[in-house]
This record gives structure tokens, sequence and C-alpha cells, in this order.
């Protein structure tokens, strides 16, 4: 019996490197980092991404530390590198607890719902808790329609009445990328 030696091992690696899946990764870093910030993510999924992208091709001093990091450190060590390793991406940081940060959760929350990977309801009760009635104003119709929600069954309204307005809400919030609600261009804290 013949032991297999590194090179076997190599030969079955499949090393994919297109725009296509470079951008997907660039994408998913974004998201990621947007979810981090808000703590809907852990951030071992950031270093998780980050090997995803250093894999595909990409490459930077920052990016390669914060893929070295164990999962067991994440927690502690992501936040010091995180900002520096989306720099070298040319990706946007959101500190935590930031405007910008709910902002761009809520773009990619909407996003999922249209693609049918959250449910519209789902989107509205996230909006409400996490963000509230005094909170980002991008999300205030959000917030209301679930206030319907509670009160549907007063309302002339149906649950796919509702859900389609949701539907429309998100498609406004993905297409208006850095404005409020009401057109105004959206300030960072």
């Amino acid at each position: 019996m013949t032991l297999p030696t590194k090179w076997d091992a190599v030969s079955h690696v499949v090393i994919h490197d297109s725009g296509v899946e470079r951008n997907e990764a660039l994408a998913r870093m974004q998201e990621e980092a947007a979810l981090w910030s808000l703590g809907q993510t852990r951030a071992s999924e950031l270093v998780d991404t980050a090997c995803d992208l250093l894999v595909a091709g990409l490459d930077g001093p920052n990016l390669a530390m914060l893929a070295g990091i164990h999962g067991r450190h994440a927690d502690e060590e992501v936040p010091e590198l995180l900002e520096a390793a989306l720099a070298d991406l040319g990706l946007n940081y959101y500190p935590r607890g930031s405007q910008t940060g709910q902002e761009a959760v809520l773009r990619v929350l909407a996003s999922r719902v249209l693609a049918g990977l959250m449910s519209p309801m789902d989107l509205a009760t996230w909006a409400h808790s996490t963000i509230g009635h005094d909170g980002l104003a991008l999300a205030n119709r959000l917030v209301e329609l679930d206030d319907v929600y509670d009160t549907l069954e007063y309302t002339d309204m149906t649950e796919q009445d509702l859900e389609g307005e949701i539907l429309a809400e998100a498609r406004r919030i993905v297409g208006t990328p850095g404005q409020d609600a009401g057109g105004a261009q959206a300030v960072a804290p």
C-alpha cells in the first residue's frame, strides 16, 4: 500500500478564479460586515468569508490576518482587523450599532425578501424590533406595516395585501441606496 503524497492531495483541489466568484465573495463580505455591525452575525463568519476571499484570489495583508484568526478568538480579534481588511478590499466599514450599519442591514434583508430568502413579515418585524419607530427614516414604513400585522383583523386589508405592501417597500429600499425615505441623502452619525 502506497501512502498519498502532498501532491496527491493537491491534484484533487479545484481552484476557482473567476470574476463572478470574486464579486460574489466581495458582496458576501460586505453583507457580513453590515450584519456584524448590528450583532446579526458572528465574528467567526467574517473570518470564514475572509478565507473565501483569499481562495477567490483576493489578497491584502489585513485580509490575510483576518482569515488567519482562530474561530475561538474571533470575537476579540475581528474588531481590531475588520476595518483595515475591508479597506484592503475597497469595501465599507460600519461601526457597531451605527446608523449606516442599520441602513446597510436593512438593504441586505430587503434584498433577501425580494429573493424569497426571508418572509415579508420577518422583515417588518425585524425593522420594528431592531430599529423601531424613532429610528432610521428609511425603515419607518416597514415599522408602521409591522404595526398593521397586530391590527390586521380590524382592517380591510388581507395578509396578502400587507405582504404586497412590504414587498413594495423592500423594492423601494433596495432601489434607493444612500437615500432616506424622503429622498434626502442619508447622513451617518
